[in-house]
């Protein structure tokens, strides 16, 4: 018999034999070594199997670390408005913790309202505290994807339709957020702008319109903001799906950015073995999943980054160079998060929920006031209330942005704290929108059962408003399919539930009447001059209640301007074919395609442009205090610079903010240009008789064009105008100044 001594060398020698030689001594564990020196360490020391570990999910929410060598798995949370309740290994239903209900922020539209770039940091900062605190490394947001249409599902969760606006408040967002050693995933990268047939329509878009409107937020936020990941989107573009895209994942985000970070598909967004392994993908998570449902899969070896992509390597259809690019970027985001500098962030502290209120009511907006707001119930008098949105509860719904918070402040509950035991506060539901009160088995405990029928409801609100000091209803949207919702898209720009009916019928016998619209997305208005006054208010999160009453009452002096535009009816708009939207499907082609034919004339371009008045326009937003502009001015500073100057006055007898934007229009273009884009803005706050000098500069990149052809910005020499004003329609002043 042979010595075990020798029968252990022997086995020594063969695991030496197949396994190649790894650097021996302790790996770069110390936050304080240089970055790279760390990731081409720990890169060295590790095999290929364990580098393919990394790049596909090991469950629902996480993908692999490398546990020999102590680094830990990365865990990914859905974002962008809280962090996610826990879900179970395999499912998403909830796994039924009892320590993760977040603070709920406001819908990222919301932020986008209030155009406040510190606000957004804040933002950023507070989430982010949250998501360290539970323990996450990368958040699945924020979304800056355009808003192409107001039918689209998730405008909710985007920043708007202005390309400028959306790339100035993702940077401070993304930056607040990787503060905490977290790190913020951009997303749906790129030209994701509907949600019907989102993994089956193909996105042709051409070169200019993709450069000008869809791709600047996330060039912001990679280079501006050193975002460290991207998510990439259900949808294709120009016939490749966008999670393996190599256009804009290689091309354009990894070689033109410098983008050094990791790209993370969206939760069944992979569709290829080959495409996944050589187009820009690093991590495939939720591959056989919709990002919605789906059966628990136990599957994960079976990814197209696992077994077949190990099979390609061991047959050399695949390369380990490529590899271990995804690999590096992969480690790097580990050494940035929980193996870099340490954090502990906080959760549901009474700061994130002033953050939370102080951002929902900053971005409300007052859309139209006679003098009834802020609200005045005389003592003794009759507020009566009216709509389902007052009492409804809204963060729990909408797809993966569904949260399970520690508590939601309602409207109703809200405005009883501000005016019980001054006046009565009386509530009429006056029609049935969503009875829904839970998701994903979160449940809000609430009972929205009705007995009544649509026209008892009707009645019994009119009847209540006879005798009312002031009628406000608080309706509009919410997040159940066909609504604010993931997964589908809206029919109409419409209120649903029969509200106009009932808004024009309370209009007819209130004394005054005030609409609270709560919505994600445009609304049509056609009773807007029937009434005393509209605010336009959203998913507000853990504070939405006290944040609207803040405004309603004047406790807060609304500064909220929309980041989209309000049309009068959905046909004014430029989508006008079917090869648009919602796309068609044409012999020999596999999917939907979609064709982006207005190209760079969406929202207020478009309007603007072809002079087609709406209901409120882009950067529209009212205060119960007055401002004027003055002495508006443009003067050369340097070549190809300018600077233009402004003064702004509280002309009011109220503090309050207002924000000036600067809109350029190029008046010799050699391509059609939209006759205004946004090129700059500031919030500013002024006490009564305050005045304040604003300058804003610009240039060569503020007054271009991208030329397709050359692939590249051009500014041509000419004429331009500067336009300064408070909204894209209420221009104060307009500038000539010239390009040489």
């Amino acid at each position: 018999m042979k010595s075990p001594y020798l029968l252990l060398a022997a086995l020594v020698t063969v695991a030496i034999a197949c396994f190649p030689a790894r650097k021996t001594g302790p790996l770069y564990a110390d936050a304080s070594a240089p970055l790279e020196e760390r990731v081409q360490d720990a890169l060295s020391r590790m095999s290929v199997e364990e580098k393919v570990a990394l790049t596909h999910a090991q469950s629902k929410f996480s993908s692999a670390g490398v546990p020999r060598l102590g680094i830990p798995e990365l865990w990914h949370t859905d974002g962008p408005h809280g962090i996610r309740p826990e879900v179970l290994w395999d499912e998403w239903d909830q796994a039924g913790w009892t320590n993760d209900s977040c603070t709920a922020f406001p819908a990222l539209v919301n932020l986008a309202a209030t155009w406040d770039r510190e606000l957004s940091l804040l933002y950023g900062r507070s989430i982010g505290e949250e998501a360290r605190y539970r323990e996450k490394d990368i958040l699945l947001g924020p979304g800056v994807n355009m808003g192409r249409t107001p039918l689209n599902g998730r405008t909710f969760e985007y920043m708007g339709e202005d390309p400028y606006l959306a790339s100035a408040l993702v940077v401070p967002y993304v930056k607040g957020v990787q503060e905490n050693g977290v790190a913020a995933c951009v997303k749906h990268f790129a030209v994701n702008n509907q949600e019907v047939r989102r993994t089956a329509t193909s996105s042709n878009v051409d070169d200019r319109t993709l450069y000008e409107i869809y791709l600047p937020a996330f060039q912001a936020a990679v280079q501006e903001g050193g975002a460290w990941a991207i998510m990439g989107s259900y949808n294709l573009y120009n016939g490749q799906f966008n999670c393996h895209n190599k256009k804009l994942l290689c091309d354009i985000l990894k070689d033109e950015w410098g983008f050094d970070g990791v790209v993370i598909s969206d939760w069944g967004g992979c569709r290829d073995d080959d495409e996944a392994i050589v187009n820009g993908l690093d991590i495939e998570m939720g591959t056989w999943t919709n990002g919605l449902s789906g059966n628990a899969s136990d599957s994960y070896a079976n990814y197209h980054l696992a077994n077949p992509y190990l099979a390609r390597l061991r047959d050399g259809r695949a390369t380990e160079e490529v590899l271990n690019d995804k690999a590096s970027r992969i480690l790097r985001t580990i050494f940035r998060t929980s193996m870099g500098e340490q954090h502990f962030g906080s959760f549901n502290s009474p700061e994130h929920y002033a953050a939370a209120r102080k951002i929902a009511a900053e971005g409300i907006v007052l859309l139209q006031n006679d003098g009834t707001l802020p609200l005045s119930i005389p003592e003794g008098g009759k507020l009566l209330v009216v709509g389902e949105n007052a009492y409804k509860m809204m963060v729990v719904g909408g797809g993966s942005s569904n949260l399970k918070t520690k508590y939601e402040i309602i409207p109703l509950e809200a405005l009883h704290e501000v005016f019980d035991g001054h006046a009565q506060v009386v509530w009429e539901r006056g029609y049935v929108g969503d009875t829904t009160t839970d998701y994903n088995k979160v449940v809000t405990g609430q009972d929205l059962s009705e007995s009544r029928s649509a026209g008892q409801l009707l009645s019994d609100a009119v009847q209540a408003a006879q005798d009312a000091d002031c009628v406000l209803f608080i309706g509009g949207l919410n997040k159940s399919d066909g609504q604010d919702n993931e997964g589908t898209d809206r029919e109409d720009i419409v209120l649903p539930y029969g509200q106009d009916t009932l808004i024009e019928a309370l209009a007819a016998v209130a004394k005054k009447m005030v609409v609270v619209n709560i919505s994600g997305s445009p609304v049509a208005m056609p009773w807007a001059p029937k009434v005393n006054a509209i605010v336009q208010s959203w998913y507000g999160g853990s504070e939405s209640g006290h944040a609207l009453a803040d405004v309603l009452t004047g406790a807060v002096n609304p500064s909220g301007k929309l980041p989209f535009t309000m049309p009068l009816a959905l046909a004014d708009g430029p989508l006008k074919t079917e090869r648009q939207y919602p796309g068609i499907r044409e012999e020999g082609q596999e999917w939907w395609q979609e064709y982006y034919d207005e190209g760079v004339f969406i929202g207020y371009r478009w309007y603007s442009s072809k002079g087609i008045p709406v209901q409120f326009p882009f950067g529209h937003g009212l205060s119960y205090t007055t401002f004027s502009l003055s002495d508006a001015a443009v003067k050369a500073a340097g070549k190809d610079r300018f600077t233009v100057t402004a003064t702004l006055t509280n002309t009011g007898s109220v503090a309050g903010a207002e924000v000036v934007q600067l809109y350029i229009s190029d008046v010799e273009a050699s391509v059609e240009r939209p006759v205004k884009e946004l090129k700059g803005f500031q919030k500013v706050y002024l006490k009564p008789g305050e005045s304040r000098k604003l300058s804003f500069s610009l240039g060569r990149k503020d007054l271009s064009f991208f030329d397709a052809s050359k692939h590249e910005w051009v500014a041509e020499a000419g004429a331009f105008k500067a336009l300064v004003g408070t909204s894209s329609e209420d221009i104060a002043a307009s500038l000539d100044f010239s390009l040489r």
